[in-house]
């Protein structure tokens, strides 16, 4: 632990003047995400537990909704409209147009609140749609093929999301859990390909002596289990979704061993990924498990949100909030912190119910803490980081 917190404080310039949240995707969305975890998490915490006088979400398919099309997509659009910019070369939405899209994914968050059933269903919709269209413009301009699978993830949510609402309104006969689960596997493709990309070059890139790699066979293996697994659960057959999801337990643990994981200890920025990462062998292995009736689906479920969502994007909203700021790429003591906190909630949400089942109660709620507490440290750290133009005065 002391390799953790041998850090030293980042440069401190002058701030700089001006209002900058509406300059480049990841501003907005960021802090609006991270000020939505903290506050969402701690009130459905003690609404569970019963700590809450008044009901904030009338359902735990509703508590799902908000932290997928909620929380999670609003840190996916934010950072492929960045990532965007920089792929193909052009703008991703900026100014009014960008505050246009905050304030739909604003207008869904509160909508849910309400009587207005159909109303909160279109504006839940039509934010990913939306977003996937503004992805797909500089995506289609600059012939950028290797991406154009992003804008048809969103449009996939979009869909998913609506299900829920649909369900919700009895328009439908499929549960609910047939719009969460897609997304759910969705976020988990998304995070499987994107750490692929980032988190070995990020190893190589901040640790000299590292010799993260990629093994094309690991690759292919890891990356089709994933795909094939929505395709077992739709077909219903548990013995053929523990099969698919063990195979992409081990694929995925290998291809974390391949990054070499244990040379990042020294550098918080990178472990954090790491260590987030590591949490989708342990989901997709908890799920194996699950399917053929040996745990409950809650611990696998959990292990992919609070660990593996809830990790890689405390860690890549510190990195990408440096980087196009152009602020020091090294984690200061608040930032571990961050990343602390995330983990703890992880590790308490998923294993002490596990290991203490009587204890469910507490590990929801002490975890929820630790959660928002992670998040709200982080909202309060970067919000002038985030609201404040960049540093070296460029467009961003």
């Amino acid at each position: 632990m002391t390799a953790f917190l041998r850090l030293e404080e980042p440069d401190r310039p002058a701030p700089p003047r001006g209002f900058a949240l509406w300059r480049l995707g990841f501003r907005p969305f960021y802090l609006l995400a991270s000020v939505f975890a903290a506050l969402s998490i701690v009130l459905w915490s003690l609404q569970f537990t019963g700590r809450l006088p008044a009901s904030y979400l009338p359902a735990p398919v509703w508590h799902a909704h908000e932290m997928l099309f909620g929380f999670t997509l609003a840190v996916v659009v934010g950072f492929l409209f960045t990532a965007g910019r920089n792929w193909t070369g052009l703008p991703t939405p900026t100014g009014w147009p960008l505050a246009a899209l905050a304030a739909l994914w604003v207008a869904g968050r509160v909508l849910v609140l309400t009587p207005w059933a159909w109303t909160s269903a279109i504006a839940n919709a039509a934010f990913p749609v939306a977003s996937a269209i503004a992805l797909a413009i500089p995506f289609a301009r600059a012939k950028n093929r290797r991406n154009y699978f992003f804008p048809a993830l969103l449009l996939l949510l979009g869909a998913a999301s609506f299900a829920v609402h649909l369900h919700q309104l009895g328009t439908i006969a499929v549960p609910a859990w047939a719009g969460i689960q897609p997304a759910l596997d969705v976020v988990l493709f998304i995070l499987c390909v994107m750490g692929g990309r980032v988190i070995p070059m990020f190893t190589s890139n901040a640790i000299p002596w590292a010799d993260a790699k990629r093994h094309p066979v690991v690759e292919k293996l890891a990356l089709g289990s994933v795909l094939v697994l929505p395709a077992a659960d739709l077909l219903q057959l548990p013995w053929l979704v523990a099969a698919v999801a063990a195979v992409a337990a081990a694929a995925h643990l290998a291809r974390w061993l391949l990054w070499q994981p244990w040379t990042t200890l020294r550098t918080p920025l990178v472990w954090v990924l790491h260590l987030a990462y590591a949490w989708i062998p342990v989901h997709l292995a908890l799920r194996a498990l699950a399917a053929i009736g040996w745990l409950p689906s809650s611990a696998a479920t959990h292990a992919l949100t609070v660990g593996a969502i809830g990790g890689l994007v405390i860690g890549m909203m510190t990195r990408t909030a440096r980087g196009h700021t152009a602020r020091p790429l090294r984690a200061d003591r608040w930032d571990v912190a961050c990343y602390g906190l995330v983990a703890l909630a992880a590790l308490v949400r998923v294993l002490v119910p596990l290991l203490w089942p009587a204890g469910m109660l507490e590990a929801v709620l002490v975890s929820g803490v630790l959660w928002s507490a992670g998040f709200g440290l982080y909202a309060v750290r970067y919000w002038n980081v985030l609201t404040r133009p960049r540093l070296d005065g460029k467009a961003g």
